[in-house]
């Protein structure tokens, strides 16, 4: 699809840009044991068939995309609702719910998404973390969909520019697989860069 972007990118950017441009701009990836961990993860629910239990059928890898909005990815799980139609997108991640929105974020782009393709609402949607092995159950109200448009809007202008952005140290930092590659703890001069990006095109929502 012309000019759209991976929804990975938007869990990416939404947890670091940096991450996003080394990943969709510089086409690098470094793996460490959270992200073999992962990859891991993914692969098994992906290689595992449809199945349908009492009134759900279960689809997976379904690939989804947003002309309107310029993206596009694949569905760990679509759960569609045999008798009502309904569908609902659950999103596999291997650690546990997170503090920040970018597991949200990424889940609400493949929402909009769906919304999109099938002309329904979707309210409720969520979220399989393998280490505490349950779902977390995710509101997609206003909030959420706003944040998504603005991280959307962020990642194009990303890599759009096709430059790698300064460095940000937090403590996320540490579980990246770029860490050593990014030495961010001597490049973090960029506060005011993530706000810049985040909101400088509110009105283009």
């Amino acid at each position: 699809m012309e000019h759209s972007i991976p929804i990975s990118a938007l869990q990416h950017y939404a947890f670091c840009p940096r991450q996003c441009a080394y990943i969709h701009i510089e086409r690098a990836w470094d793996d460490n044991y959270l992200t073999a961990k992962g990859s891991q993860l993914h692969e098994r629910v992906h290689s595992s068939e449809a199945e349908t239990r009492g009134n759900i059928r279960s689809e997976r890898g379904v690939q989804v995309c947003s002309e309107k909005l310029g993206v596009h990815g694949q569905l760990d799980l679509l759960e569609v609702d045999r008798g009502s139609g309904a569908v609902m997108p659950v999103e596999y991640k291997r650690g546990k719910p997170k503090v920040a929105d970018c597991d949200r974020i990424q889940l609400c782009a493949q929402v909009l998404c769906l919304e999109e393709m099938t002309g329904q609402r979707i309210d409720k949607a969520a979220i399989w973390y393998w280490q505490v092995r349950r779902r977390e159950w995710i509101n997609v109200d206003d909030a959420l969909r706003k944040s998504t448009l603005a991280v959307i809007n962020a990642t194009k202008k990303l890599l759009d520019s096709g430059r790698l952005p300064p460095a940000v140290y937090s403590t996320s930092c540490k579980a990246c697989s770029f860490f050593e590659r990014c030495a961010p703890r001597d490049k973090d001069h960029s506060g005011s860069y993530v706000k810049k990006i985040f909101f400088d095109e509110e009105t283009t929502q």
